[in-house]
């Protein structure tokens, strides 16, 4: 019995005497089958030549990327708080040096996840500190391939993790798209992290929004209206997208406000 994962996506399936015949998550529009064909692997063969690279970006924070990279380069993010540390975001790799560095940095305490493109191996990590509660939103449940006992799936607008670290849940990318606020950030100024519910453009004064990002399908105007009035109340400086890299140190709350009406004129104009 082996645990399969996606090659294209990072998407661990369950247990199998055999890989599964589709990942209906590359299956999917938003994503795409690899033009070589479905390909599967284990965790024990990535462990042969993968590492993690864990940075330190701010004080209390630590990204976790994988080395050389793997499926569509998800990284995730380690968040310190007093009550816990919460895992943002979730990538395939793991292993027992990766394990090791997080506990020295306090362990988890819960792990959440934006979309379903972030899914990855959340049954390894959640099982290697414990059985960790992983938060997903109740709007992209069918799209959770290994159904764990520890996922926790929630509903509505918002889910307070901690008095630090709260999930909104803004919609777009997907129904149930989640960004995750942490108000100690930036100085004290407010993190937002988005995953690519909204995308730190190459003008990194601006972000975009898309529906699929490979197949370049855009999102209506009105759940971009949707993104930017889930995000207008919440006081941020700094935005902290799903790659290395995608960063816009300051100014993020306005950029993202500039940004949405950048994009409804633009798709609107006729």
């Amino acid at each position: 019995m082996a645990r399969y994962i996606c090659v294209t996506c990072g998407t661990q399936y369950p247990d199998g005497e055999t890989p599964p015949e589709h990942c209906l998550i590359c299956e999917d529009e938003r994503q795409y089958i690899n033009p070589m064909g479905q390909q599967w692997t284990t965790l024990e063969v990535l462990r042969k030549d993968r590492r993690n690279v864990l940075t330190e970006l701010e004080p209390g924070l630590t990204s976790i990327r994988t080395d050389p990279g793997f499926a569509i380069g998800q990284q995730a993010y380690l968040i310190q708080t007093p009550e816990g540390n919460v895992l943002w975001d979730c990538i395939s790799f793991i292993d027992d040096e990766t394990i090791q560095a997080v506990n020295a940095r306090g362990g988890l305490s819960a792990i959440a996840v934006s979309h379903p493109h972030f899914y990855s191996s959340i049954g390894e990590w959640s099982a290697a500190f414990g059985g960790v509660p992983v938060y997903l939103h109740k709007s992209d449940s069918a799209h959770v391939m290994n159904r764990i006992p520890a996922i926790r799936f929630w509903s509505g607008v918002t889910q307070r993790l901690n008095s630090q670290v709260q999930l909104i849940r803004c919609g777009g990318h997907f129904d149930g798209s989640t960004v995750l606020h942490w108000s100690r950030g930036a100085d004290g100024k407010g993190a937002v992290f988005t995953a690519d519910t909204l995308y730190v453009a190459s003008d990194s004064r601006y972000v975009s929004f898309m529906y699929s990002y490979p197949n370049y399908l855009p999102l209506p105007p009105s759940k971009v209206r949707q993104i930017a009035s889930a995000l207008q109340p919440v006081p941020f400086d700094r935005l902290y997208g799903g790659w290395h890299g995608k960063i816009m140190r300051t100014g993020a709350h306005e950029a993202v406000q500039r940004s949405a009406e950048r994009y409804i004129k633009l798709i609107t104009e006729v």
